[in-house]
Parts: C-alpha cells; structure tokens; sequence
C-alpha cells in the first residue's frame, strides 16, 4: 500500500498537480467531490445498463482514493499503518459501535 501512495502521489507531481503547494481543504473538498460524482452515478442508474453504472462507481471510488494515498504522501502520513490500527480498533467496538445506525 506505500508503495501505491508513493505512485498516486508520483503521478499527481508529474501531471503539474503540485506545482505550487496545495490547501488542505481543497484536497479534501475534491476527494469529497469523487465521492460526490459516484453518488450521481447512482442517482441516475435508471439512464445506464447496471454494468456501466457499476463501472462508473467504481471509476470515482478509485479517484477517490487516488486523491487519499496522493494527499497522505505529500503529507507524509502513513496510511496503512492507520488503516490496520483503526480496523483494530473496529474490531474491538461493540455493534454498530453503540450506534442505531
């Protein structure tokens, strides 16, 4: 998985994304907006064959988290420690987390 975060951020230098240093917000705001386009996806899978719709969902959760692994390696954060230390931390929650939903 860093060996992926490394490239996802490689690509983004090489394409001009990181010319100059970007905003937190704006990176965040644009993994939201992957997220975002995926939904649109859904909302209108009534004008698409099921596949094609599935493939478009697809397409935006990778961006999604193309945009993730390239954030947290111009940030230096290591996110798949992260993700095994908050899975472990799931795993130890109660159902649902407490929650109703």
């Amino acid at each position: 998985m860093k060996n992926i975060q490394r490239l996802c951020h490689a690509i983004a230098k090489e394409k001009g994304f990181w010319d100059k240093d970007r905003n937190d917000g704006e990176l965040i705001a644009l993994m939201h907006s992957e997220l975002s386009e995926a939904l649109e996806w859904l909302r209108n899978e009534q004008k698409l064959k099921k596949e094609e719709m599935w493939n478009k969902v697809e397409e935006e959760m990778a961006d999604c988290v193309i945009r993730i692994f390239d954030f947290c390696e111009a940030r230096g954060l290591d996110l798949e420690t992260a993700i095994w230390q908050k899975m472990d931390k799931n795993r130890k929650r109660p159902k649902k987390h407490g929650k109703v939903f």
